[in-house]
């Protein structure tokens, strides 16, 4: 059985950007990545793809290409966690020993928590942003949609952006309003949640942008079942009751879970994420282990920009426990959400633990500006590809 210093399941944003960062630290460490994907992709992106402002082929690079010098990588997928015994079991076979542990596996989109959902996703106007091949048929219905009912979907939380569902609204309304077909249009928004976005701070600029497009909004409402070729959908109300309807457009925000190797692990809480400490990302119970990126339990939003603050705080925490030295880094619930209200224009939300904003600019965050539209569609990915990815940490501090 070979063992490696360092073993950090799953070689998404958050496993491979740890992964840089902590050679670049540390050349020396012997490092194993388990990802199985030979593709990564930009998921930020995939609500730009949903409006036609990028492409798929834009959001894809191979994962070799950010694999650092001397990390091996293992393509295969975990199937059993081994804490007890500092092991992991993969599907082709083998079993791999760590002295330290980094697990980064995401989250799962439960397309079977919906009732007909994975029989008509992609089919009979039935879309999601979410699941990466088809934001480009969102784009596509939301061409073609003329006139009629447009539902777009959001289920409870935790959820990846929790901006995401109603980004991929206004952006699909606004193409609407700029080829005059909105006032054919109905637009409803069911958002199991009581808000409209859990930072209070935004909620009137949104609110704007609501009453702008002519939305309804439903909250306490839940997507629970779907019949694509029917073209009805079934929502479970707040007081129990469910209300059928029809769509000519459904826009689904899939609910989502933590991966099932992980739910069943004893690494898991109760609610199956990665057990840490919100401050630390190491394990409340085993120490030689950390989590980051949208598997672990802290209380931030699972976003891009969450992980490219807590990257580094891993790196140095993971570095002085294996020296046995006090944790340097802390983490202060950092995320941000790109808020795409319209084409050209993005309120940027930044916000920590509690729902305290955290500007990186000195400007009203709550304003629409074009200058973060440029960011979302342009600076983001740059610092996404150049910096994160390899391990360049940019604006981020380890410690208060």
């Amino acid at each position: 059985m070979k063992t490696y210093q360092i073993l950090i399941a799953g070689g998404g944003a958050a496993g491979l950007s740890v992964a840089a960062s902590l050679k670049r630290r540390d050349a020396s460490l012997t490092i194993a990545i388990i990802e199985p994907s030979e593709t990564h992709v930009y998921q930020p992106g995939q609500t730009l793809v949903g409006r036609g402002v990028m492409s798929l082929e834009q959001l894809k690079r191979p994962t070799q290409t950010f694999i650092p010098p001397d990390v091996d990588w293992i393509k295969a997928a975990v199937t059993a966690f081994k804490p007890d015994t500092n092991e992991i079991d993969l599907d082709n076979g083998t079993t791999l020993a760590y002295e330290h542990l980094v697990v980064s596996l995401g989250l799962k989109l439960n397309l079977e928590g919906i009732e007909g959902l994975a029989d008509t996703l992609g089919q009979n106007g039935v879309t999601s942003n979410y699941v990466t091949e088809l934001s480009a048929y969102t784009w596509d219905q939301v061409q073609k949609l003329k006139t009629g009912r447009a539902l777009f979907t959001q289920p409870p939380m935790p959820i990846k952006c929790a901006g995401a569902p109603q980004k991929a609204m206004y952006l699909s309304c606004d193409y609407w309003l700029k080829e005059n077909r909105l006032s054919g249009v109905d637009v409803e928004f069911h958002n199991a949640g009581a808000v409209m976005f859990g930072v209070a701070d935004f909620v009137p600029v949104l609110e704007s942008y609501i009453k702008k497009y002519g939305v309804k909004t439903c909250f306490s409402s839940t997507l629970i079942r779907v019949d694509g070729p029917a073209k009805k959908a079934w929502l479970k109300q707040g007081d129990g009751s469910v209300e059928e309807t029809t769509f000519d457009l459904l826009h689904v925000t899939p609910p989502q879970c933590a991966p099932d190797v992980v739910a069943s692990s004893a690494l898991a809480n109760e609610a199956g994420w990665v057990d840490v400490d919100q401050k630390t990302l190491q394990h409340t119970r085993y120490s030689n282990v950390f989590s980051l990126g949208d598997v672990c339990s802290a209380p931030n939003a699972k976003t891009a920009a969450a992980v490219r603050k807590q990257v580094p705080i891993v790196a140095d925490n993971l570095l002085a426990a294996r020296k046995q030295q006090a944790m340097p880094g802390v983490y202060d619930g950092y995320g941000a959400c790109p808020l795409t209200v319209e084409v050209g224009k993005v309120v940027l939300a930044e916000f920590g633990y509690g729902g305290s904003l955290k500007p990186s600019f000195p400007l009203d965050p709550r304003v629409p500006r074009s200058l973060y539209w440029w960011m979302k569609t342009t600076g983001f990915p740059w610092v996404y590809w150049n910096l994160m990815m390899r391990g360049r940490e940019w604006l981020v501090k380890t410690s208060p």
